[in-house]
């Protein structure tokens, strides 16, 4: 069982957090590496997570890029490559472990893998309650993928809407006691994607 603890600070750019979550794979396959104490060939990482040969290799490039994973240059025969953790992803490695598998207990995969759920997450336990103060968080997400994710969040019960009495009358999101969990671990990741540097 994971701890929720209060974040003690608050990120503002979101901009790696989005990058990793982009791909559905990339939290995972950065937990995988951090298991396996930061190192594992590709074959392994595939069978672990049971997903296809195209998903693994096109995740494991963006993740090359966003320099958190590398090709071990001295190790294996080039048709069994081992795949490491960059410094930087070893900053990032436990925070995605303990996301991962908080995101594997709670059964919640399919949600927290879409490209939008986490981010979206992240920015309402940055307060953003309402439509617009997301968008606004997440500079680069458009209305419709923000719906998209919002709706995904209630059916999953990590976040619960209201409607207000104010004129016109608004909606404010927020989180649940899972949402809360997922969001301060969501939050961790985050900040050592940006303090990793």
């Amino acid at each position: 069982m994971v701890q929720i603890t209060e974040s003690s600070e608050r990120v503002d750019d979101p901009a790696t957090l989005v990058a990793i979550c982009h791909h559905r794979w990339g939290i995972p396959i950065v937990a995988e590496l951090q298991r396996s104490e930061g190192g594992a060939k590709f074959v392994a990482i595939q069978a672990s997570l049971g997903l296809s040969r195209d998903a693994l290799s096109r995740t494991l490039g963006a993740l090359s890029d966003l320099d958190l994973v590398l090709r071990n240059p001295g190790y294996g025969h080039p048709m069994r490559p081992e795949y490491l953790l960059t410094p930087f992803g070893e900053d990032a490695g436990p925070s995605s472990l303990t996301l991962w598998d908080s995101i594997r207990d709670a059964a919640i995969e399919e949600t927290a893998g879409r490209k939008w759920s986490l981010p979206v997450l992240w920015a309402i336990e940055q307060g953003a309650e309402r439509f617009s103060m997301a968008q606004r968080r997440l500079q680069s997400i458009t209305p419709r993928a923000l719906t998209t994710a919002l709706r995904d969040l209630e059916e999953t019960e990590l976040i619960g809407r209201s409607v207000t009495d104010e004129r016109p009358p608004g909606v404010r999101y927020t989180l649940t006691r899972d949402g809360r969990m997922i969001a301060a671990l969501t939050n961790d990741l985050a900040q050592a994607l940006r303090y990793g540097r």
